[in-house]
């Protein structure tokens, strides 16, 4: 498998629910974080776009759930590119918990991006901007 940008999370007190694990919706914040991480570290002209006309729509996340995370668990998630075909992206996500030397496979996930450009108040589809392909490339799936 092909290397994956990584993004190191500590899990907050704030992160986790009454029973004390993590709420579920928190994996699906921390692929917008690590996406969001990517763009800082990888495609810096993307996040100048994005304060033009341009768009990065999520329409599609998903989550599968392989094991409990609680507060102060250190967790990595790995991220790679699945599939880049006209205007969108397919980006997973594994989420590793480490504890020292261990690390335990805990989730992966799934997110479907679409590459848009603002026109007046509606948005139209627009190709990935090349940065963004070059950066990807380096962690392609395929």
């Amino acid at each position: 498998m092909n290397r994956a940008y990584q993004y190191r999370h500590v899990v907050g007190f704030e992160e986790t629910n009454l029973v004390g694990n993590v709420y579920y919706v928190n994996h699906l914040r921390w692929q917008g974080r690590c996406r969001e991480m990517f763009l800082r570290d990888h495609a810096p002209a993307v996040l100048d776009a994005l304060q033009d006309d341009f768009v990065l729509a999520t329409v599609r996340c998903s989550c599968e759930y392989l094991g409990e995370l609680r507060a102060l668990d250190e967790i990595v998630i790995h991220m790679r590119l699945a599939s880049l075909a006209q205007n969108r992206i397919a980006l997973d996500f594994e989420y590793w918990r480490c504890r020292g030397e261990d690390e335990e496979l805990v989730a992966r996930g799934q997110q479907e991006i679409a590459c848009m450009r603002r026109q007046g108040d509606r948005t139209v589809p627009a190709p990935v901007p090349e940065a963004l392909r070059e950066a990807l490339r380096l962690y392609a799936d395929v």
